[in-house]
């Protein structure tokens, strides 16, 4: 499966259809890019796994690297 530009996930960032994918499961919370990068973000912040954000349709992922660059893209400090 392709992945996204760190372009076009900016340009996500207030779509729906997203989840965060810990280990082999879904976490339960589904929302935009934008609200599903915060709580990964609380999630590493606490000393969890971030995990994968997950675009529900496609099933195309956002990398630990690409979520960080989300993260300082949206003003949230790198733990």
């Amino acid at each position: 499966m392709s992945k996204y530009s760190l372009n076009q996930l900016k340009q996500k960032l207030i779509s729906p259809g997203w989840r965060i994918v810990t280990g082999n499961k879904a976490y339960p919370a589904e929302g935009t890019l934008a609200q599903m990068a915060e709580v990964a973000h609380a999630r590493n912040k606490e000393g969890k796994a971030a995990g994968h954000l997950q675009e529900i349709e496609t099933k195309i992922e956002v990398g630990l690297m690409q979520l960080e660059e989300l993260w300082l893209h949206m003003g949230l400090p790198l733990i």
